[in-house]
């Protein structure tokens, strides 16, 4: 299923929960994220401009597919090359969904009422120009806010991933207080959504920090793991943390692999020894 280079609308409109499963059975769960900031750019000669954005994605769209199962693009750095970043990365995407990649797209968005609502029209479904399989959201105006988002994923077949614990060390003071009762909101709302299987809402949840312990296997949902590599977790750290859940977690890395590059050659190398070292650790 994987390999199909377009998707039907039957693919579509089933969960990401099982879509997912298709792609780790058979590139692995590793999602590679493709982050060029200004100084990757740069360092890969291509200039921090439009046209240096769109030479990345070329080059992305060439060496990804038929080694990772995800990706993962960043839209604030294509956003900050103005109309033109934003069609590279709706070109990207397209690109990378065509080739059978499902995309995370990490936005971090999050608000109420009708500008929720324009952002599901944004990201999710066949007629959203930025049509992701799933995006990141920041929970902190309220699960019950997101209504839109979880509605258009559900019935796109996508997922909304809700940051819970993420990498960054800032981030500690606000989350903790407040992680442990996002995992059971956001599992008590996928067994109303999705009873017996995995539901269309799912988490951020780090493996640079591991205190306090999280309940992971209750809350009936995927994990995006950032945190791989640059931000110092390893693929150790990815299967001691989700070790209660391993094929729900889809670990991140993204400057450690783009170090590799301009080369495709060597991007797939790099990509495709880290994906095969957490098959190993996490099964297939």
């Amino acid at each position: 299923m994987c390999d199909d280079h377009h998707m039907t609308d039957s693919v579509a409109l089933r969960s990401f929960a099982s879509r997912f499963a298709a792609v780790r059975a058979a590139r692995g769960p590793l999602v590679w994220g493709l982050d060029p900031a200004a100084d990757l750019l740069q360092a890969w000669g291509l200039g921090d401009t439009a046209d240096g954005l769109d030479r990345f994605a070329d080059i992305m769209l060439e060496a990804a597919p038929g080694v990772v199962g995800l990706v993962k693009p960043q839209s604030a750095f294509y956003e900050r090359h103005g109309w033109r970043g934003i069609r590279t990365l709706q070109r990207l995407i397209e690109g990378a969904r065509g080739a059978g990649l499902l995309v995370i797209l990490d936005v971090k968005r999050g608000d109420v009422g009708s500008t929720n609502d324009a952002y599901a029209d944004a990201y999710l479904g066949k007629d959203a120009p930025l049509a992701a399989d799933a995006l990141t959201v920041h929970p902190y105006l309220g699960l019950g806010a997101m209504g839109a988002f979880v509605s258009r994923a559900q019935e796109s077949g996508g997922c909304v991933l809700v940051v819970t614990r993420s990498s960054n060390p800032e981030g500690r003071p606000v989350q903790a207080p407040v992680e442990w009762h996002l995992l059971r909101d956001i599992g008590r709302l996928n067994a109303e959504l999705a009873p017996g299987e995995l539901g269309p809402i799912g988490a951020v949840v780090a493996s640079t920090h591991v205190e306090p312990e999280l309940d992971l296997s209750a809350a009936h949902c995927l994990f995006l793991a950032p945190g791989v590599g640059a931000q110092g977790a390893t693929p150790g750290d990815v299967a001691r943390v989700f070790a209660a859940c391993p094929d729900r977690v889809m670990p991140s890395a993204s400057r450690s692999l783009l170090a590799a590059g301009p080369d495709v050659a060597r991007l797939r190398d790099a990509a495709g020894q880290l994906a095969a070292e957490f098959r190993e650790l996490l099964g297939r």
